[in-house]
This record gives C-alpha cells, sequence and structure tokens, in this order.
C-alpha cells in the first residue's frame, strides 16, 4: 500500500492555494505591462502564461515565479513603437538564443560577484518600484502599472487623481484585503490569507454592488489557445540590425534580474537554486513565447513573493499559477473580470512592505559610507531607469571602491641581507590600483647593487602589476643594478612566464615556496 505523508500532502495543497492566488494577482499585473509595451492584453497574458510554465516545469529555482515584466516591458516601447509587434516577436525568440547560450556557457555563476549592498539596493528599489506602480489605480484613467512607464519619462506630473467617494471607497477596500492578509495567519495557515482576501473582497463588492473598478474595466482577458506563429519580418541583415540590440538589453536585465530574485527565493527559503538552468530555462521560455506570439518575460519578485510567502515552494506552485492563467483565459474569464483591482492593490502593498528591506535603515548607519551609498545609488537608478542599469551601476561603484581601499594596503618594507643585498619585502596585492603606490616605495640610488624583492607577502594581480614590475627594472638596470624577484606564488610565476619578455628580470623559482621556508636566510 502505498502511504502518503501528511508534509507532503500539506506541501501539494500549498503549492496549489498559493498557485492559484498568484494567478488572480498575475492578470492585471500581465496586462498593465502589454499596455506599457505598447501592445495587446492578450501578449501579455500569453508571456505570463508560458514563460511561468516553463521555468515552472525545467528551472533552477522551484517556487520562483516567471511572466511578463515591467522592466521588459519599459525597453520594448520603443521598438513596437517604431517597427511594430513582429519586431518584437522576433526580438523575443533572440532574447531566449542568447539566454540560453548564458546558461550553456555557464554565465550564471558571475551573479555571485554582485555585492551585497548591491542586492540591498536591487530589493528597496524594486519594492519602491511596484509601489510606485501600484499608485496608477489611484488615478482617475490609471490602469494597473502604467505609473511604471510614465514615471521614469517623468509624466507624474500629470496625474488626474481620484477625489471624494471614489477614492474613500478604494482605500477602504485596500485597506481592508491588507488587514484580512495580515490577520489571518494568526487565526489560520490552512489557506493563504491572500487568496482569502481576494475572494472576500470580491464577495463584498458584488454583494454590495459596490462601485469600484474591477480587472474587467482594464480589458477583456477573454481569449483562446496560443498559436504558433514565426514572425513577420524580413529574414536579413537590416532586421538583425534593429533587433539584436534591443535583444541583447532585453536578455540582461531578464538574466540580471532572474538570477537576483532567485538569490532573494534562496535566502528566504534556506535552499539553493542553480543559475545556469535557469538562465537556460528562461531562455527555452522566451524563445517559445516568442514563436507564439507573446511579449517575452523573466521572473517576477512581487509575484516570487506572494507564492514563497503563501507556502509554495515546489515547481506545483508555479505551474498552477500558469495553467490557472490560461483556465481564466479560456472559460473564466468572465469572472476574474470581476475581481476589484483593489484587491489586488492590497495584495501587492503587502508583497511591497515584505519586500522592502527595512533593516537597510539601520545598515546605513553601520557600514562603510561607500557601501551605503551603493545601496542608496542602486536603489535609485533601479526606480528611475531599470535593474540591468542599477545593478551595472552598483557593482562598477563597488569594484572602484575595493581598488581604491585595496590599492592602499601595498606596503614596501627595506632590509639588508647577510649577503650585503638590499631586500624589499612587498605585502599586499599589486594590481591596477596599486602601482603607482608600489613604485613610490622604491629608490634604486638608495640601493646596493643587488636587489631582491621578495613577494612573500604579496600577490601581482593582473598587466598593471606585470607593467610596475618591468618599470622597476627599467629604473635599477639603468642605475646599474641587478634586480631579483623570490617567494613569487605559482599564479604569480604563471603570469610572469606568459608576460614573456615584458618582464626584464630574472625570476628565481622557489620550489619550497609551499612550506614557507624562507630561503634568504
Amino acid at each position: 500500500m502505498f502511504e502518503i505523508k501528511p508534509s507532503r500532502v500539506a506541501s501539494v495543497k500549498n503549492d496549489l492555494l498559493s498557485g492559484l492566488t498568484v494567478a488572480l494577482a498575475l492578470v492585471p499585473e500581465a496586462v498593465a505591462f502589454a499596455f506599457v509595451a505598447g501592445v495587446e492584453p492578450l501578449v501579455g497574458l500569453y508571456a505570463a502564461f508560458m514563460v511561468g510554465l516553463i521555468t515552472a516545469c525545467i528551472g533552477g529555482r522551484p517556487g520562483m515565479i516567471s511572466g511578463a515584466t515591467g522592466a521588459l516591458a519599459v525597453v520594448m516601447v520603443a521598438l513596437v513603437a517604431d517597427h511594430g509587434v513582429e519586431y518584437l516577436f522576433a526580438t523575443v525568440v533572440l532574447m531566449g538564443v542568447l539566454q540560453i547560450s548564458a546558461g550553456l556557457f555557464k554565465l550564471g555563476k558571475f551573479i555571485r560577484m554582485v555585492p551585497h549592498p548591491v542586492m540591498l539596493g536591487f530589493v528597496n528599489g524594486l519594492a519602491i518600484v511596484i509601489f510606485l506602480a501600484q499608485l496608477g489605480q489611484f488615478g482617475v484613467d490609471g490602469e494597473p502599472g502604467w505609473l511604471e512607464g510614465t514615471f521614469m519619462q517623468g509624466s507624474i506630473v500629470d496625474v488626474a487623481w481620484l477625489s471624494g467617494s471614489a477614492l474613500y471607497m478604494l482605500v477602504a477596500l485596500v485597506a481592508l484585503t491588507m488587514f484580512i492578509i495580515h490577520m489571518l495567519p494568526r487565526l489560520t495557515t490552512a489557506v493563504p490569507s491572500s487568496l482569502v482576501a481576494i475572494v472576500v473582497v470580491s464577495l463584498l463588492v458584488l454583494g454590495l454592488d459596490l462601485d469600484t473598478r474591477v480587472v474587467g474595466d482594464i480589458a477583456s482577458i477573454k481569449g483562446g489557445l496560443p498559436s504558433f506563429h514565426i514572425p513577420s519580418v524580413p529574414f536579413n541583415w537590416d532586421t538583425l540590425v534593429i533587433i539584436l540590440p534591443y535583444a541583447c538589453i532585453l536578455a540582461a536585465i531578464g538574466l540580471i534580474e532572474s538570477l537576483l530574485t532567485l538569490r532573494l527565493v534562496d535566502e528566504i527559503t534556506e535552499t539553493r537554486g542553480r543559475g545556469n538552468r535557469e538562465c537556460v530555462a528562461q531562455g527555452v521560455a522566451n524563445t517559445a513565447t516568442g514563436l507564439f506570439g507573446g511579449m517575452g518575460g523573466c521572473a517576477m519578485i512581487g509575484q516570487s513573493m506572494i507564492n514563497v510567502n503563501s507556502g509554495g515552494r515546489g515547481r506545483l506552485s508555479g505551474i498552477t499559477a500558469a495553467l490557472s492563467l490560461l483556465f481564466f483565459i479560456l472559460f473564466a474569464s468572465h469572472l476574474i473580470e470581476q475581481i476589484p483591482l483593489a484587491a489586488l492593490i492590497g495584495v501587492m502593498f503587502i508583497v511591497v512592505i515584505g519586500t522592502f528591506e527595512w533593516s537597510s535603515f539601520r545598515v546605513l548607519r553601520k557600514v562603510p559610507r561607500s557601501d551605503a551609498l551603493v545601496l542608496v545609488v542602486v536603489s535609485g537608478v533601479t526606480v528611475a531607469t531599470d535593474l540591468a542599469v542599477a545593478v551595472v551601476v552598483g557593482v562598477i561603484m563597488s569594484a572602484l571602491v575595493f581598488a581604491w581601499e585595496h590599492a592602499k594596503h601595498v606596503n614596501v618594507e627595506t632590509r639588508e641581507d647577510h649577503k650585503g643585498r638590499t631586500v624589499y619585502g612587498v605585502s599586499g596585492p599589486l594590481f591596477f590600483g596599486s602601482v603607482t603606490s608600489f613604485l613610490e616605495q622604491f629608490d634604486p640610488q638608495q640601493a646596493k647593487d643587488d636587489v631582491v624583492i621578495d613577494f612573500a607577502g604579496s600577490r601581482v594581480c593582473d598587466h598593471s602589476g606585470l607593467d610596475a614590475i618591468d618599470t622597476l627594472a627599467d629604473r635599477y638596470l639603468n642605475a646599474g643594478k641587478t634586480l631579483h624577484l623570490v617567494h613569487l606564488s605559482a599564479e604569480c610565476r604563471k603570469l610572469l612566464r606568459k608576460a614573456g619578455s615584458l618582464v626584464e628580470v630574472n625570476v628565481i623559482e622557489d620550489p619550497q615556496y609551499f612550506i614557507a621556508e624562507d630561503t634568504l636566510g
């Protein structure tokens, strides 16, 4: 007989219910991002379904939700406006191919180079973007997510806000939704509180015939199954010139957002996803989506947080969300269109509160000022431009700070050994940032005829370090003196051997270096 473990049953139940909750939240988001990109609502819905399903099945991070996102939509809008939606489909296919290549070449590991302050800035920036996107519902002609597109272009001053009873009704329903989500887990965790809140608020609006905006006021979500469709574009060099820049940008944004979201879910669930596998899955999903009339997508931090916080940790949750979304499109569009947008806004506000790293306010006072600056800048750039730019800016800032700090750590101590040679003991890394300080600490005129530079406490890291050694060689040779290098690590000797004639010194090998024996006596 088969015995079903209670924990397994609970896991399946949590995945199913959390997946359904995510699907309800996906509808207005997918429609909104389709509007931002300048395409039909079904183009966004098909992308949410296909990207979500494929990444849930073969992705590297169970429990993470993918679909159409605003970060990609704001890049797509210019392409659609200038060349049409068919060029968008072709771009999404090429975007997928580039992402598959990134996974096959194992480029996903480079996400480990993203410093923690950049990660915090990414999370905080996306939380702010999600919050601003929901504020669009408080405008007279607002649509979910419209503010995310217009805010970046400075159009926030043109907003016509709701007022009077319409505003009070919306605020009250949002507050009720948030109250239910916050309080229900104290009574029971048998069902996701977000799902209960959506159902309760929807029944309340329908039962009392309250006048408030619903999903159907945005656009109809009714449609059929997505059909295979090769993009109607000329397959020539001119087309490649048009779509390749967009495909590269979209592929980079999609992978960065997906891999950072993967890291975030890893931290919450205390498990480890597979970055390279996720790159391939995202690529396969986008290639397929472009061939079936979808706008492409990537991981969605908001929906992923809804899923994880609702108990969805397995692949079944993502599969349920995607299939539920397809069911809504095919059979239940008239019901989904009756869900008040206030309920979904409330769910997303809870996501914002849970996503934002409130502890970063305390951290700002304790970490180095440079790290605090990186955190703030990445948050601001994420809101003002897009995620890819923000992460690149943050990594560059962190790298420059790292180089500046370590450039001050190279020191040279001078002594004379028993053979009467001048010995310079170098400590600290020798790289592009430290070579100036390194060279300033040598004086050929004050040294003996025979000079030794001891690298036991140092390492030559790059070509700038090799060039610095070459410069020293020139100085000492011009002064009529001989220069030797000792205690070079295996990595340093490898660099020197590769450098060939670039290094004009006699390298003294030290085979007993790894047992820390001092050959200078």
